[in-house]
């Protein structure tokens, strides 16, 4: 008798044999498109490092992804880039205004709806969850703040998926996970920790707030995000897919390496996915144009108004804490920047700004190992090169 994980690996050989026979490993590299502009403010002239950037981007598409775009902007200038390609049969050169898996850069957008909610009086921060949403979690957790949501010091212990290895995953990709399913796999584990004591970054924090909003507003999560948040920010071109497997739209395929039993390495299409599991925290699909929109408006106030915008530049006061509602903090070089990054299989995503916008970048990078435990080495010489 086969076994489960003979069946999964069975599947991704047929997967890889599925592929054009001709098509070489990853297009001859392709040139790196970009452009730039200065200093929005005269007084100062250190504006994007173009070299620096272009330098990030030579050599693409290589072993480690297969296209990068990148938007540096702020008041410092911008700069636009991008390189590689479409995909590996056609070659084309990558499309910049291409669409792809955000991930949970979706977390920020996500905690905006609640924030705005909360500054309509719908929702209160330091009120409990069970509040809200009465009956979702059992006696044994502790009264849990919409805050403690927000900030991942929940204790709620992180929802089950379609298995833990990609071959598991991959083999599910077509198959529908709700979000209800997912937070009450969360539920029967019981809490991890009493609330307000650590703080452990999970989805499932994320996916709670998504109900949350539906029940408080009566609609759908979707449609709220895009009342309150995509609308206002000009995010014409993002959207949530739900159980749709496919991204509409021109987009990059993204691809997953995977060893082979000969030893080699071979490169799985990971393009069509049902990540209806991710839902509020990390199934939509956008552009980098979109992603910088949102970065602005945010840090503007044209989204969130005070005081709740505070929430997302406030980190609890835990040890080890670096997360706030919706946004990461992340020194650099003496610059505090607000960041989000999202991984789908086949898309690394990131957002990041300073809190007065000096600089932004946003980045999506179609990576080979998106889920990997290390920082995508294309990725890493962005953001390098970016904030420098």
């Amino acid at each position: 008798m086969r076994t489960r994980s003979s069946v999964l690996a069975a599947s991704l050989v047929l997967a890889l044999a599925a592929g054009s026979p001709a098509a070489p490993a990853f297009a001859s590299p392709a040139p790196v498109t970009a452009a730039s502009s200065g200093p929005a403010a005269p007084q100062r002239t250190a504006g994007p490092d173009e070299a620096a950037l272009c330098a990030a981007l030579t050599g693409l598409p290589d072993a480690a992804a297969t296209s990068a775009l990148v938007r540096v902007g702020g008041t410092d200038g911008t700069w636009r880039g991008s390189a590689g390609v479409r995909d590996r049969v056609s070659g084309l050169a990558a499309d910049p205004d291409a669409r792809f898996r955000a991930g949970s850069t979706t977390k920020v957008v996500t905690a905006a709806v609640v924030l705005r909610l909360a500054a309509e009086g719908k929702v209160e921060l330091g009120r409990p969850v069970q509040h809200y949403l009465p009956g979702l979690l059992t006696r044994d957790f502790r009264p849990v703040t919409v805050r403690q949501l927000l900030d991942h010091t929940s204790g709620i212990q992180p929802g089950d998926g379609f298995g833990g290895t990609f071959e598991e995953q991959y083999a599910h990709r077509f198959d529908t996970l709700t979000p209800r399913q997912v937070v009450a796999s969360a539920v029967a584990k019981g809490p991890e920790f009493r609330p307000g004591r650590r703080q452990h970054y999970l989805n499932v924090n994320y996916t709670i707030l998504g109900l949350l909003i539906e029940k408080v507003t009566g609609r759908t999560y979707a449609s709220e995000a895009a009342r309150l948040v995509l609308g206002p920010a000009g995010m014409k071109d993002t959207y949530f897919p739900g159980a749709d497997p496919a991204i509409r739209g021109p987009h990059h395929r993204g691809y997953q390496a995977v060893r082979q039993p000969d030893g080699t390495t071979g490169f799985v299409d990971v393009t069509d996915w049902n990540v209806a599991d991710r839902w509020a925290a990390g199934d939509m699909i956008s552009t980098t144009a979109d992603l910088e929109r949102l970065v602005t408006a945010l840090f503007r106030g044209e989204i969130v108004p005070e005081p709740q915008l505070r929430e997302m530049f406030r980190v609890p006061r835990v040890e080890g804490a670096t997360y706030s509602a919706g946004l990461q903090r992340f020194a650099h070089e003496g610059t505090v920047y607000w960041l989000k990054t999202g991984a789908r299989p086949g898309y690394s995503t990131a957002i990041a700004a300073s809190r007065d916008l000096r600089r932004t970048l946003v980045y999506s990078v179609t990576s080979t190992d998106a889920k990997g435990e290390s920082m995508n080495p294309v990725a890493e010489r962005i953001v390098a090169a970016a904030l420098k």
